[in-house]
This record gives structure tokens, C-alpha cells and sequence, in this order.
């Protein structure tokens, strides 16, 4: 066997309009792209729009981020991340993220979950993969995308 023998087929190609965004309101959007449930991870790519906030939040496991356009940050914070910035998170991390540039565009990997945490730092409720994922299906549909094939294992 030569290095350039055919194997089976393990590419999984996704298009960059092959899944649609959903409209989350005010103009932000939503896109599923992956959710392995038996591994944690979810992969997620967003746009937002400024004074768009994500609930505080304590995430279970790391987070992978990659800002494609626009400006994002934590209030925590100082730094921002702009377009070509890449941020680790590691598990525990809280934060509170708030975009701060128009059509803001980041690509999430995740694994775990996010706790949402109420003023006083209790769980107000849970997202993750499935969570998303169900989510994301019935927007699609409501938006008259009808079901999109997202990347499930």
C-alpha cells in the first residue's frame, strides 16, 4: 500500500452557506455547526451587534474563540477582541460577554456547558450542545430554513 492509496472517508466539508444563520433579534445571529454530545463540544459561529450581551456565565470546560469581523469583549475585562484575535477560556472561567462593534462575527468551540449565573452568582439556567442545537433547529424552521444538516455525533 502506497501513502496515496484511498482510505475511507473521514472529511466532513460544511460550506459557508451550506447552514443557515437564524435571527436571534436586533440583527444578532445564530449558526450550529457541530454538536458532539458524547464528547461535550458544540461549535457555534455568532454575529452581533453593538450592546448585544451574553448573560454572565461559568463555562464546565475550555472555550476556543476566533474573531472573524468586528469587536467583542468581557466586562471583566480590559482587552477587546477584534478581528484575527484568538481567546482561550479555561474551565471556571465567568464572564459577561458584550459586543462593542457592528456585525461582530466569532466562531466558538466548546465543550461542557454554559451555567448562567444570576446577579448574586447562582445557576439561573443551563445551555449547551443539545440545548443549542434544539434551539437552533427551531428557529430554522420558524425562519423557513426547515432543517439544516448540521455535523451531529
Amino acid at each position: 500500500m502506497t501513502a496515496t492509496a484511498a482510505g475511507p472517508e473521514l472529511s466532513v466539508h460544511i460550506g459557508s452557506d451550506d447552514l443557515p444563520f437564524v435571527e436571534l433579534g436586533g440583527g444578532n445571529k445564530l449558526k450550529v455547526i457541530c454538536v458532539k454530545a458524547q464528547e461535550g463540544l458544540w461549535i457555534v459561529e455568532n454575529v452581533f451587534q453593538p450592546g448585544f450581551a451574553v448573560q454572565t456565565h461559568r463555562h464546565t470546560g475550555p472555550v476556543y474563540a476566533y474573531t472573524v469581523s468586528g469587536a467583542w469583549k468581557y466586562t471583566e475585562y480590559d482587552y477587546v477582541n477584534r478581528a484575527g484575535s484568538f481567546l482561550f477560556e479555561p474551565a471556571g472561567s465567568v464572564h459577561t460577554l458584550t459586543c462593542v462593534e457592528p456585525d461582530t462575527r466569532v466562531w466558538f468551540q466548546m465543550y461542557g456547558a454554559n451555567l448562567n449565573l444570576d446577579a448574586d452568582g447562582n445557576i439561573e439556567s443551563v445551555t449547551d450542545g443539545p440545548a443549542s442545537l434544539e434551539s437552533y433547529y427551531r428557529l430554522c424552521e420558524m425562519q423557513g430554513h426547515g432543517r439544516p444538516n448540521v455535523l451531529v455525533a
